[in-house]
């Protein structure tokens, strides 16, 4: 039986990480997450990392052949499972066409992209509001998910943080990045039929009951 290939496409703050952490442990997929393999690699101060982190804090993409050794050998060390689920690549077409070609090698395709809509205010909203655990990591929101004691974790009790990348500047340059090299990504998978449209703008339960109804 091949491995089943779905994408999860949509702008920085959409829940596309919560949506994709539970889908995959809920059908037994293979999360590939290119924020968290560079985020590991961050913390753990790599080389890669430390290259990956100056783009990063300026709200830039990775340079993509700073992920794809990561990205072919996580496929490579795990084929023949049930399916993968990619979240946060490809980003734009020119990494579409390098994951493609990883995929051949594997003769494996994308089966559907699902592409999670949130708009632009909300976006802001979301990730303004978005503080961290420094400790812990565990993600608090000062409008609608509070910690008991103001911008302090509940479990730790130490201050919470905004990330580098949830700061006003930061995302603007994301949103800007994301609609001039995202876009053409959803109309690319929109013309050959594979693209399912999520409203993001619902609760998470919601946008994730959707996300199952389509795999």
């Amino acid at each position: 039986m091949k491995s089943k290939i779905y994408v999860l496409i949509g702008p920085p703050g959409a829940g596309k990480g919560t949506q994709a952490k539970n889908i995959a442990n809920l059908k037994d997929f293979v999360l590939i997450s290119t924020g968290d393999l560079l985020r590991e690699n961050v913390e753990r101060k790599t080389e890669l990392g430390m290259t990956a982190k100056s783009y990063m804090d300026k709200g830039e993409l990775v340079p993509t052949d700073l992920v794809a050794r990561m990205i072919k050998a996580n496929i490579k060390a795990n084929i023949g499972k049930n399916g993968f689920l990619f979240d946060g690549f490809p980003r734009d077409l020119s990494q579409n066409t390098l994951l493609g070609e990883m995929l051949k090698e594997f003769d494996l395709e994308v089966d559907k992209v699902i592409y999670i809509n949130v708009k632009d205010d909300a976006i802001y909203e979301r990730l303004t509001n978005r503080r961290v655990c420094p400790k812990c990591k565990r993600v608090y929101h000062m409008k609608y998910n509070r910690p008991k004691h103001d911008e302090e974790c509940d479990d730790c009790k130490v201050s919470l943080i905004t990330r580098d990348d949830d700061k006003l500047d930061v995302i603007k340059k994301r949103l800007e990045v994301y609609h001039s090299l995202t876009q053409p990504l959803v109309d690319h998978f929109e013309k050959i039929g594979k693209i399912s449209r999520i409203d993001g703008e619902r609760t998470p339960r919601e946008v994730e009951a959707e996300i199952l109804s389509v795999i």
